[in-house]
């Protein structure tokens, strides 16, 4: 395994290894660290199809809002280099701020998300959140010249504005999503779970629990959205759930907007709750 910190050395690793190998594979895992078995499995998923898998480690700070967690964000280098290599990946970049942003930001270029995709649900409450991370994603994608980058479905809004930048700008990567990763219990892993107390976790069940109550009643036939959300809501609000707030719980089509009725292969049921103060995504894919 090879650590890169500088975007000089990984570009001429890259223009070294491409000229080496012309019909190799790279793959890009792209995370903010504080590596978990979620993460895990999208480097396994990279590895299973790809010659050469890089695993970016950086957090960003453009898609941090004023108020937001950037300088508490859980930050564990050493354990994720260790993670890394025990999972034999082969290219680590891990750079610090200035290697990503070198100009001013009077001088960056900026990117903004598509309107009516990125200024609902978690937009809502993160403006600007979709163009910064659409600002370092590119950059990830320029600097590696990955074919394949892979992403979790549980931060599905932030995975269906990638795909929409990929689409829009022909960029000439295939966007991969990667099935949401539990535990044995049902919580969705996320590195902000590390905030929660092991009675948050529980607490926190209830929002898979949320999903699986709208799944029950799917597969028995109801496609009515309203009364999907309806039992979903019972179990979010129910006398057990006392200290989880939710921010909300939606049923959309893969353009984000919310539909009246399930559609075949195109519909998602969204959630997001906050325990503890810890704010927690969810998903379900149809």
């Amino acid at each position: 395994m090879q650590v890169f910190t500088t975007t000089q050395e990984l570009r001429a690793f890259i223009r070294h290894y491409k000229v080496q190998n012309p019909n190799h594979i790279i793959g890009l895992v792209p995370t903010m660290g504080a590596l978990h078995n979620g993460h895990l499995s999208l480097i396994q998923n990279s590895q299973e199809s790809c010659d050469c898998t890089i695993v970016s480690i950086f957090v960003n700070p453009t898609q941090f809002g004023a108020n937001e967690d950037f300088d508490k964000y859980p930050r564990k280098k050493e354990a994720d280099l260790s993670i890394c290599q025990k999972a034999n990946v082969d290219i680590v970049f891990m750079p610090e701020i200035e290697a990503i942003y070198p100009l001013p930001k009077n001088l960056q270029t900026t990117f903004n998300a598509p309107h009516s995709m990125a200024n609902t649900l978690d937009g809502k409450t993160r403006p600007n959140h979709f163009n910064g991370v659409l600002q370092v994603v590119h950059k990830l994608f320029n600097l590696t010249q990955a074919n394949r980058a892979f992403f979790g479905k549980k931060d599905a809004q932030q995975l269906l504005i990638i795909q929409k930048m990929v689409e829009d700008l022909f960029l000439p990567i295939e966007i991969v999503p990667c099935p949401i990763v539990r535990t044995q219990e049902g919580l969705a892993l996320s590195s902000r779970n590390a905030y929660l107390s092991q009675e948050g976790k529980t607490k926190a069940l209830k929002i898979s629990q949320s999903l699986n109550a709208a799944t029950k009643m799917i597969m028995q036939g109801e496609i009515e959205s309203t009364k999907i959300k309806q039992a979903a809501l019972k179990v979010l609000e129910g006398e057990e759930s006392e200290g989880l707030e939710v921010e909300y719980f939606v049923i959309v089509d893969k353009n984000l907007q919310e539909i009246p009725r399930i559609q075949k292969d195109s519909t998602l049921i969204l959630v997001v709750a906050k325990v503890e103060g810890v704010r927690l995504l969810d998903n379900l894919w149809l």
